[in-house]
């Protein structure tokens, strides 16, 4: 079996792609998983203005991608480490894994809704964060959020190549991700964003800081 998105071949009973995040029944037309609970998230109204999804990272000058390099995936030389970060950007659904696997670095989730948690690895954050029977995750984080404007599984976060990345889980009222002097980036549902820290994730009314 093989994912209709990127390609990359998927064992059996797969509820996601392990390459590009999405599900193994969406479609290059339509990429929504349907979440097999009752959804009883509120809709924000009126939501926050959407801005453009950029859908290639920018690149710095001399450092674009090559003909042999698709142009999703991160340039070889792309700064790391606190001062060095490129604004929030889609994960290339190909970016090389490295060489040998380095341990997870550790990130401060800070919430508005008062919670601090400390993670590494991949987890989920919602109402009631459930997995897929097939998904394995590090961290299952429950916020409290009376309104119900965050979802119950809202989005998924991970590391790679030790940076942090959101994936929205086709939430009712999506996920953004603000760093200025960057201007706010409406994540696409299904795709994985890196983001830096001291940027802020908003999700619904709620919101959290990766530091």
């Amino acid at each position: 079996m093989n994912c209709q998105i990127c390609g990359a071949h998927l064992p059996e009973g797969a509820m996601f792609c392990g390459g590009c995040g999405s599900s193994t029944s969406a479609t290059p037309t339509t990429r929504k998983r349907a979440d097999p609970r009752p959804s009883d998230t509120t809709i924000i109204q009126p939501l926050a203005p959407r801005t453009t999804v950029i859908s290639v990272p920018l690149w710095p000058a001399g450092t674009g991608p090559t003909d042999d390099q698709p142009a999703g995936a991160l340039p070889a030389d792309a700064p790391s480490g606190e001062g060095g970060h490129p604004p929030a950007r889609p994960l290339g659904a190909h970016a090389e894994a490295p060489a040998e696997k380095a341990e997870p670095a550790r990130y401060t989730l800070q919430f508005s809704t008062g919670e601090t948690v400390s993670v590494r690895g991949t987890g989920l954050i919602g109402r009631r964060p459930l997995p897929q029977p097939s998904e394995r995750f590090d961290h299952l984080i429950q916020i409290t959020d009376l309104g119900m404007s965050v979802s119950k599984s809202h989005l998924e976060f991970g590391q790679h190549d030790g940076e942090f990345w959101v994936n929205d889980r086709f939430s009712g009222n999506g996920t953004v991700v603000r760093r200025a002097p960057a201007p706010a980036l409406r994540c696409e549902p299904g795709r994985r964003y890196l983001v830096a820290r001291g940027a802020r994730v908003e999700i619904g009314d709620q919101f959290f800081m990766v530091l």
